[in-house]
């Protein structure tokens, strides 16, 4: 009986000794918290790194959709149709793909015919409000004359935490561009 009682008041002893080191040890909810200070920061983050992917992926789109409808222009195909701005336009659209939403209403096209490639203009497309200029020419030009296609599309921006902002337009949105010059073939028509 008296070892129980001894062993029974050492075990109340070495509770009472080991309850502060048990309570530093405690980590109970520190996950929770730990989780709310890094919560912001890493979704913001996350939110950057999936909106620069889609603004790099959608610049490519645009970029092979209006390299491949300037070949219509480049062999005279477009020429030889009588093709339209809207028609196009149009041909932009459909190379590149579902991503742009209203591609053929939202994408400001320009296409200009120039005597030499040292007088090319490709001044920004913004007025000194920063905002997009709609009004464009739509000139492929005959054989042999110098050509070129600039396309602009207005991409929304949907994510603007922790400062960081891709737009350049005045109204919030990103500017997609696309340029190409080329001299037309010396087509006879």
């Amino acid at each position: 009986m008296a070892l129980r009682m001894q062993i029974g008041r050492f075990s109340i002893r070495l509770a009472m000794r080991s309850s502060p080191c048990r309570f530093r040890r405690d980590q109970s909810g520190a996950t929770a918290v730990e989780f709310g200070l890094l919560a912001l920061p890493f979704f913001a983050l996350l939110m950057a790194i999936i909106q620069v992917a889609m603004v790099f992926f959608a610049t490519q789109a645009m970029e092979t959709g209006v390299l491949n409808a300037s070949r219509l222009i480049r062999t005279g195909q477009a020429q030889q149709q009588s093709m339209s701005a809207a028609t196009f336009k149009q041909k932009i659209c459909d190379a590149a793909g579902i991503l742009f939403v209203n591609c053929t209403s939202n994408l400001v096209l320009d296409v200009r015919t120039y005597s030499t490639f040292g007088s090319v203009d490709l001044a920004p497309p913004v007025d000194s409000n920063g905002n997009l200029i709609t009004t464009w020419t739509f000139s492929p030009g005959s054989g042999s004359s110098i050509v070129v296609v600039r396309a602009f599309y207005e991409w929304p921006v949907w994510s603007k935490l922790l400062s960081f902002n891709l737009s350049n337009l005045n109204d919030g949105n990103h500017l997609i561009a696309a340029v190409t010059a080329f001299r037309n073939e010396p087509f006879p028509w």
